[in-house]
């Protein structure tokens, strides 16, 4: 959450999609920012966002997963297609070399797709363990996402990311 927070300008427009990556991230947001508007559909994320005043959270409607604590659908989407962020930090559940970013949060797919088309930098956000593996649905290829944040690896292994078309911070 750290590393992502380095490629924040103040005034900026960010989106956030669901994920615990996402609301450990509005956690270090708060601390930090004053002057951000964030669009999400990560229920918890804006409940964290509540606590400092200063940043404008625009919580998109739709219908609610009680699982995942976000929203989701044709009223998301609809609400979603009128913003332009700056930068959209995706929470996503595996990345695969060949495969691209896959996740298993079916109803969250068009939600994900439309804030990395939309936006103008699409990170991705989250751990390690994610590497390597592939979930339910393929959301995004490789392309499709500018720079993926997460704790250290081996150079190695971000050398073969890099070399898949995955930037690896």
């Amino acid at each position: 959450a750290l590393k992502a927070l380095e490629h924040l300008r103040p005034g900026s427009v960010i989106a956030l999609n669901s994920g615990t990556t996402n609301v450990i991230l509005a956690q270090e947001l708060i601390k930090r920012f004053t002057d951000l508007t964030i669009v999400t559909n990560n229920v918890s994320a804006a409940m964290v966002l509540m606590q400092n005043q200063s940043l404008r959270t625009i919580v998109l409607g739709g219908d609610l997963d009680s699982l995942e604590h976000s929203t989701y659908g044709s009223i998301c989407e609809r609400e979603l297609g009128r913003d332009y962020p700056d930068i959209c930090f995706l929470s996503i559940n595996s990345v695969d070399a060949e495969a691209g970013f896959t996740d298993f949060r079916f109803a969250e797919i068009g939600v994900m797709q439309l804030m990395a088309r939309n936006s103008s930098k699409v990170i991705a956000v989250m751990d390690s363990s994610k590497l390597g593996r592939r979930s339910k649905k393929v959301i995004m290829d490789n392309s499709m996402i500018d720079l993926l944040v997460m704790d250290s690896i081996k150079p190695e292994v971000r050398e073969f990311y890099r070399r898949a078309g995955i930037c690896i911070e």
